[in-house]
């Protein structure tokens, strides 16, 4: 027999047969500068931008960026890429309210501050050390590195609005939680 969930108060064990074929898609960051935030994410995090959609009626744009897997790429056509961008799961929605950009005082929660909600998205990679070193060469700024507090080989850094990005090496963190 093959795990399927961890029996939780509230958890369902069986899958509702509506919810066949649901991927998580996406979750979306809002962001005051798309220049600086797509340097980021494409520069430092590797990812790659699969679509922008501009909404000039609601005065603000969508960024869809992914990170493919080795080998993968996403279709050459607009309308198949943009169908291809909304059937993939990790994709990351970052959204520009126009003229956020030119607001020297404009400051998007970052859901840690008080009153905390979100709280953070996660990268996985494949080496948890050199990553720390390409994030220092990047002058990228850490809220906790790997060797910090009392949950170690787990890293946070920020993006240029202040979201916190959780780094873990999936192959260090067997024993976590046991």
């Amino acid at each position: 027999m093959s795990f399927t969930t961890e029996n939780q108060p509230g958890v369902s064990a069986a899958v509702p047969e509506a919810t066949r074929g649901f991927v998580f898609n996406h979750s979306m960051l809002r962001i005051k500068d798309p220049q600086v935030s797509l340097a980021f994410y494409t520069g430092v995090m590797g990812m790659r931008l699969l679509r922008k959609l501009d909404f000039p009626e609601m005065k603000f744009s969508l960024y869809f960026l992914h990170r493919a897997a080795d080998g993968e790429s996403a279709p050459d056509d607009v309308g198949e890429r943009t169908a291809w961008t909304f059937a993939q799961s990790g994709i990351l929605e970052l959204t520009h309210n126009w003229g956020t950009e030119s607001d020297p005082d404009f400051k998007y929660h970052d859901g840690n501050a008080q009153p905390q909600g979100f709280g953070h998205i996660c990268f996985s990679v494949p080496d948890l050390d050199a990553a720390t070193a390409w994030f220092d060469q990047n002058q990228v700024s850490f809220v906790k590195r790997p060797d910090q507090g009392k949950m170690k080989d787990v890293a946070f850094i920020k993006d240029p609005d202040g979201y916190w990005i959780e780094i873990v090496e999936p192959a260090r963190l067997k024993a976590l939680g046991r």
